[in-house]
């Protein structure tokens, strides 16, 4: 490795309203290296690399670029140092292609010659190992691909120093590998890679170094010599017990039918079929896991269940009452949560206030006071709900996207979870959480469970599915392509029907 400093950044303090951030945390970065920010959800990993990318100006502190000291006063500023960013909600164009989304803010003739452009991107791509079809609209792309296009865009503009904001949360296992091999080619072209994660097997398997921080502190930095898995949790939560899991969570046999589907069908936006003959059932006090390779339909099926897309043919019923195309609000009011994939997008409101997200759940009965909001109740019952999923910020009443992603996701949690409803529909629901956050997660859906919640989980995190479900329905193509018991199943079992193989057995519906 390269031991000229890329980057020293010395003492850095950033404060928000009620919050330390940062607390004088030193960090490097040496050309030829990936280095790795980990810690829980609100540690401080993302505010100092948006310091670094000059989105925030810290409180205190100084940043030196190949041993030059520099003072980042806007975002441009941070790009012409060459550093690039890739946030974890990516800041893309939906209707552009993705050359253009690429060049965007690089050229200052008005005309361009758009075969030439599209020539570049593509041999950039290919160049890189990060194809993508450069005349393809955004909107017509994968996750993992749209991730390509903000990684092409840093390459493009020249960037030396890449940061990737837990990069791994939206891709499949396949694409979080393919990734991690190609930021290891960059790496050796002498560029430094940070990587913000809190995936302790990400940091044991592509980094160099890594620097723990907790509570905005800077715990440790370890060469690679020095990982442990056990170190790491302990470092980044204070405790030794992160892997343990509570067992005495009493769980009753299930009872009768929540829900039921009927040879669902439903369109996705290009007016394809997206759900086919969809058929399957969960009971009371039931985790029906829905495991399959993401785009297989898991978003349609979360969607048509709770109103936000329509059936097309077939029949959906709660607790014996057909709910088929009811509104969202009309299947609200039935009891049943949601825990969309969007977070942000379709579960927050990132302009609102931590009190007012909370009180889009129930504003109409719960928090009502005849034509009026009760906010007394409301800011008591946002207190409870806090303190109880133990979501970390300094103001309810501050704006929710000032939250960190694990804090969001928490919150989103916590409203859907804290009215106990009948069936409750969750979808990746630790996606973006740090290994004490998901335990707190599978704990809480267990506990659900117990109270005689029906759950509909789904996940790409096959460990996770069978940790927790009690039935496994594997989707392939839009279809149901077997239902396995708790007892029947595993890994290898899942994994083929994930990919095309028929189950054999019997399918329980």
């Amino acid at each position: 490795m390269n031991q000229t400093l890329l980057l020293e950044m010395k003492q850095i303090t950033k404060r928000f309203p009620g919050i330390l951030a940062n607390d004088r945390i030193n960090f490097t970065l040496h050309p030829g290296e990936i280095h790795m920010l980990l810690g829980e959800n609100g540690s401080g990993k993302s505010t100092l690399m948006n310091i670094l990318s000059g989105i925030y100006k810290p409180d205190g502190g100084e940043i030196f670029i190949k041993g030059r000291k520099t003072i980042f006063k806007s975002p441009r500023d941070s790009i012409k140092a060459r550093i690039g960013m890739v946030h974890q909600h990516f800041k893309l164009i939906d209707t552009f292609s993705a050359a253009e989304n690429i060049v965007l803010g690089t050229h200052k003739n008005f005309k361009l010659n758009k075969n030439d452009i599209e020539k570049k991107v593509y041999d950039l791509a290919k160049e890189n190992g990060l194809e993508v079809s450069p005349r393809a609209k955004l909107w017509q792309l994968s996750v993992g691909e749209k991730q390509r296009v903000e990684i092409l865009k840093l390459l493009y503009r020249g960037a030396e120093i890449l940061v990737l904001d837990e990069p791994t949360a939206v891709l499949t296992p396949g694409e979080s590998r393919d990734l991690f091999s190609n930021l290891k080619k960059m790496a050796r072209e002498d560029r430094g890679i940070i990587v913000i994660t809190h995936k302790l097997h990400e940091v044991i398997e592509a980094a160099d170094r890594v620097t723990v921080l907790r509570s905005g502190k800077s715990m440790a930095t370890l060469e690679q010599k020095d990982f442990s898995q056990e170190y790491f949790a302990r470092l980044m939560v204070g405790r030794k017990d992160i892997f343990s899991f509570s067992e005495n969570i009493t769980l009753e046999p299930p009872g009768e039918k929540i829900l039921e589907l009927n040879n669902v069908q439903a369109l996705n936006e290009n007016g394809r079929l997206s759900l086919k003959d969809i058929s399957f059932n969960i009971r009371k006090g039931e985790i029906f896991g829905v495991a399959g390779i993401a785009g297989n339909g898991q978003r349609e099926l979360a969607e048509t269940i709770t109103g936000l897309r329509k059936c097309t043919s077939g029949n959906i019923h709660l607790k014996g009452e057909n709910i088929t195309n009811m509104s969202p609000s009309e299947i609200n009011a039935k009891d049943v949560g949601h825990v969309p994939e969007d977070r942000v997008g379709t579960g927050l409101v990132p302009g609102l206030d931590i009190i007012n997200n909370i009180m889009l759940k129930g504003y109409k009965n719960s928090f009502s006071r005849g034509i009026f909001l009760n906010y007394k109740k409301a800011f008591s019952k946002t207190g409870e709900i806090l303190n109880e999923f133990d979501i970390k910020l300094g103001d309810p009443s501050g704006p929710v996207s000032l939250l960190s992603g694990g804090n969001l996701q928490r919150l989103l949690l916590a409203r859907e979870m804290s009215s106990n409803p009948a069936l409750l529909v969750a979808v990746y629901p630790i996606r973006g959480l740090d290994v004490g956050a998901i335990e707190s997660v599978h704990r809480l859906l267990l506990e659900q469970r117990s109270n005689g919640t029906a759950i509909l989980l789904i996940s790409e995190d096959l460990e996770e599915i069978l940790k927790l479900s009690d039935r496994i329905g594997v989707l392939y193509e839009g279809t149901i392509n077997g239902i396995l018991e708790k007892q029947n199943a595993d890994l290898e079992k899942i994994a083929l029907l994930m990919t095309r193989v028929k189950n054999t057995g019997e399918i329980n519906s």
